[in-house]
């Protein structure tokens, strides 16, 4: 039975769906090159992610804020404006960076850093970061102006006996038709999904929220 990460939701009604069918965090994207995104362009930027965030923690789900290289102020206003159970990092933050975060976190609440997969050297580097719990993504396509979310999937087999000295969740081109392998071929204990649950970019659909969850659930 893998732990489940629904990530890119924007509305409550698929926040309800995903806490009903038995997820264990849920994912907000604060990245405007996102069609998942829930940065707002008004004079309180967070005041939608703040509101969703309560509202899937109301409900018994751990709330995830998805930030893509912020600056200082603007992590520091995610991290004691929203209150978050996570923070996950998915752009090119460097390991200095991210040590400093992961200090400002502790108490309050978990740093996790997403980390493009393509190869056996990637997974090598991994003990350069300080963080709470890992994301292994797939590498995004060269011309992808997005740094995840576009539905790759990781080579599995690089992942056999994987085993690093922090929790990790696998993402990366996840369906419900094919994550039950992917857990049985890596030994993930939890899985990361928002492509996979969508009928197109952005657009969450709630037959498939349930049937992955099902299906990483029974792994």
């Amino acid at each position: 039975m893998a732990q489940v990460k629904i990530c890119g939701l924007r509305d409550t009604a698929h926040i309800r769906a995903a806490a009903e069918a038995g997820a264990d965090w849920v994912g907000f994207v604060l990245f405007p090159k996102s069609p998942r995104n829930v940065l707002s362009d008004d004079d309180d930027p967070l005041e939608d992610v703040i509101g969703l965030s309560e509202f899937a923690q109301d409900l018994g789900l751990l709330s995830v804020i998805l930030l893509v290289d912020p600056d200082e102020d603007f992590f520091d206003d995610v991290l004691h404006d929203v209150e978050p159970d996570a923070i996950q990092l998915h752009g090119k933050e460097s390991p200095d960076q991210v040590l400093r975060w992961w200090r400002d976190c502790a108490g309050i609440c978990e740093l996790w850093k997403a980390v493009s997969v393509g190869h056996e050297s990637d997974l090598e580097a991994l003990d350069q970061w300080r963080v709470d719990r890992l994301l292994i993504d797939a590498k995004a396509p060269e011309d992808s102006d997005r740094p995840g979310g576009n539905g790759e999937t990781v080579d599995w087999s690089l992942l056999d006996g994987f085993e690093p000295d922090v929790p990790w969740l696998l993402a990366g081109g996840l369906t419900p038709e094919n994550v039950e392998t992917a857990v049985t071929a890596t030994g993930a204990t939890a899985v990361d999904v928002s492509s996979g649950v969508e009928t197109m970019p952005g657009v969450k659909d709630e037959d498939l929220i349930r049937a992955f969850i099902d299906a990483a659930k029974s792994a």
